[in-house]
């Protein structure tokens, strides 16, 4: 296979965006094992009282991500981001004003591979939401796993993320006053084995949980669409009913986390590796759905709102495809 190498000339600039990126793909991929690891080897070494006091913090704080976590506005202010934003680039657009007096749910789509637009968008200022939406502070959703992992739950609640399970988001939107933003990648892990490029399919068919979760606080629902954020990672073929699906949803059942066999380019040749494209994602913030507080919804209410979503996910889409260089005869595909 011929490598395409990147020239020598590059400017720093883009340089620096390439580290930017390098970083966080490292820290999505392999920070928490090392810092597991770590947290062991520390045990057997002259060091061990690190990892003793540490967990014994680790004990006395651990309700601290199902409580709001412990968001840091300086990290995420860091100009790294801004690096990591020009690097595809990623973009955030209103639709809509959203009072801060409220609270909401932000139903994030597609996942895609890595949730690049979710991350940049949601938890740094890069994209500028606080200028964007003054008055609210928005809160990632991400597997519980990754809490369970010393030193790195720390340095993830201080971007602003929280366990994806119901009582960490009940705690935010139970808010009095409003000001809280949840935001949920609705089809979760399972849906970035569908991330493939040119696709636009989102797993929401039978996604109703976020959707109790508004009725029974009486939280907006916000509609999201993150156009590019299928085209930054190519995946190896996988379609459903292939022998590689099979396992690849086995242990996703098993585990809690999806295994995509995705690759793009590497840090000084563009041939392969697992640094994403330099392609543009533009996350849009649909309208507000406004939800009123119903502590016990039945089948029916649950329905006619998750419809009600679907509706405007689907127009939300249609609306804004042609600007984002999607085909005018591609639709999207609820799963």
């Amino acid at each position: 296979m011929k490598i395409d190498f990147a020239p020598a000339n590059i400017p720093l600039k883009r340089r620096l965006q390439t580290a930017a990126v390098l970083k966080w793909v490292f820290c999505f991929l392999a920070m928490a094992p090392c810092c597991i690891l770590l947290f062991i080897y520390l045990l057997f070494t002259r060091f061990w009282l690190v990892s003793v006091l540490y967990a014994t913090w680790w004990f006395i704080d651990r309700d601290t991500p199902s409580h709001g976590g412990r968001k840091v506005s300086l990290l995420c202010h860091m100009p790294l981001w801004n690096y990591m934003r020009d690097y595809f680039p990623i973009q955030l657009v209103k639709t809509a004003d959203l009072d801060p007096r409220q609270n909401y749910v932000f139903g994030f789509h597609p996942h895609g591979i890595l949730v690049a637009g979710a991350f940049t968008n949601f938890c740094t200022q890069a994209t500028g939401f606080s200028k964007l939406f003054p008055g609210l502070e928005s809160y990632l959703l991400m597997l519980p796993l990754w809490f369970r992992a010393p030193f790195f739950r720390d340095y993830i609640m201080c971007a602003g993320l929280i366990p994806s399970d119901k009582d960490s988001a009940s705690y935010l939107l139970r808010k009095e006053g409003g000001g809280n933003a949840v935001v949920i990648a609705v089809g979760g892990a399972l849906e970035a084995l569908d991330a493939h490029p040119g696709t636009h399919s989102v797993l929401l068919a039978s996604k109703k949980g976020f959707i109790k979760l508004a009725m029974e606080h009486g939280a907006h629902l916000v509609p999201v669409y993150s156009f590019g954020e299928n085209e930054v990672f190519d995946q190896v073929a996988n379609p459903r009913g292939t022998w590689l699906r099979w396992v690849q949803d086995r242990l996703q059942s098993i585990m809690g986390v999806s295994l995509p066999l995705f690759h793009a380019r590497g840090i000084f040749q563009y041939s392969f590796g697992l640094m994403p494209y330099r392609k543009p994602i533009t996350t849009v913030v649909g309208k507000p759905i406004k939800v009123e507080k119903n502590e016990k919804p039945s089948a029916e209410d649950l329905d006619a709102l998750h419809e009600l979503y679907m509706d405007k996910l689907t127009q939300l889409f249609e609306e804004h495809k042609g600007k984002y260089g999607i085909p005018e005869d591609a639709h999207l595909d609820l799963l």
